[in-house]
């Protein structure tokens, strides 16, 4: 009997470390801290938050500076293999509005991810972005729908602009692009707002956080 309930205590431990499989960000310059200490970028904050209340749940920023939407969508299958992440985060699209590209593509592309990361037994989320009207008021409007659109035709957690406030508050590099330190807490937040429903019960904050 007492092998028995000991196995049994094995299995559950098994399977919760199984489970606990971490979040994967798979974005940008904006992820990856461009300008920035990667330590100060908001991935770093998270991780650190995270680490704090479960230490087995890790944070992997698979993002890389001027990825595209494409790019992303090539990469993201050895990424799935490779770390088993349960939860991925979508950061992407971006650079494909300041190079133009078709926003047609943009949408496929990113329903594909959030594809590919349910097949690997992932929830995804999506977080949004715009563009300043470089290529007109219909593109820029289009861009941005495209967001909307995946978000809500997948079903999918999403935040509609991701440096929302960030412009406001005048937290922008020399670039006129990429978010300051000070910006970092606020896209923390705003990342969190749909990032923390989804981690598991151990992970999640208390609701003052």
């Amino acid at each position: 009997m007492a092998r028995y309930l000991l196995l049994i205590q094995l299995l559950c431990v098994t399977a919760s470390s199984v489970h606990a499989s971490g979040v994967l960000i798979l974005g940008d310059s904006i992820s990856a801290a461009y300008g920035i200490e990667k330590s100060a970028g908001w991935v770093a904050l998270m991780d650190q938050q995270l680490q704090e209340r479960c230490p087995d749940y890790p944070v992997i920023n698979a993002s890389v500076s001027g990825e595209t939407t494409a790019g992303g969508k090539t990469r993201l299958p050895a990424l799935l293999s490779r770390h088993q992440p349960d939860l991925v985060v979508i950061e992407l699209g971006g650079n494909d509005g300041l190079r133009g590209l078709s926003p047609m593509a943009i949408a496929r592309n990113l329903e594909q991810m959030v594809v590919l990361s349910r097949e690997a037994g992932a929830t995804a989320v999506l977080l949004g972005m715009r563009i300043p009207p470089n290529y007109g008021q219909q593109y820029t409007a289009l861009f941005e729908q495209q967001f909307k659109d995946v978000a809500q035709s997948t079903s999918t957690p999403w935040v509609p602009f991701f440096l929302d406030g960030v412009i406001e508050q005048g937290w922008v590099q020399d670039d006129g692009i990429h978010p300051t330190v000070d910006a970092q807490p606020l896209l923390l937040e705003s990342a969190l707002s749909v990032i923390e429903p989804q981690l598991p019960v151990q992970c999640q904050g208390k609701s003052d956080q």
